[in-house]
């Protein structure tokens, strides 16, 4: 072969390849590209849902402070009529003020004439029994100086 025709085999050889290297970068570094491009769009995607959310927010707690407002004023409202209500029911009317007005006043010390069964009372009177203050103490320097309860 003669030399001329080996440089422009080489010299197509060259250019293939060269190709073939430039159509493989391209197309690894078209894919991240995409990649990229998928990436922002869901970005995009998210970032309009989170606004849908927040104006959503907004208007839920835009009600919720309508409804908190309108309960305040029912709870007024309420509380001016069981003040009214008081005032009108609990006020002593006139038949009964002349009742209490022509009946004796009631005596000082009230006395008992039906024997009743005595009510259980949660200490001793005095007789050292259980429920006294000083049961399980002892005379002298331990009564001074109370020792813990056990549990």
């Amino acid at each position: 072969m003669d030399e001329t025709n080996i440089n422009w085999v080489l010299a197509i050889a060259c250019l293939l390849a060269g190709i073939g290297i430039g159509a493989l970068g391209y197309h690894l570094l078209n894919a991240s590209a995409g990649n990229t491009q998928r990436l922002r769009q869901r970005l995009a995607e998210r970032e309009r849902e989170l606004a849908e959310l927040k104006d959503g927010m907004g208007d839920s707690l835009e009600r919720i402070a309508r409804l908190a407002e309108s309960l305040h004023r029912e709870s007024q409202g309420l509380e001016q009529e069981a003040e009214e209500a008081r005032d009108r029911l609990g006020a002593r009317s006139l038949r009964r003020q002349a009742l209490d007005a022509v009946a004796p006043a009631p005596t000082a010390t009230p006395t008992k004439t039906t024997t009743e069964p005595a009510v259980p009372r949660d200490y001793a009177d005095g007789n050292r029994g259980t429920l006294s203050e000083d049961f399980g103490l002892k005379n002298g320097e331990e009564a001074a100086t109370p020792q813990p309860p056990r549990y």
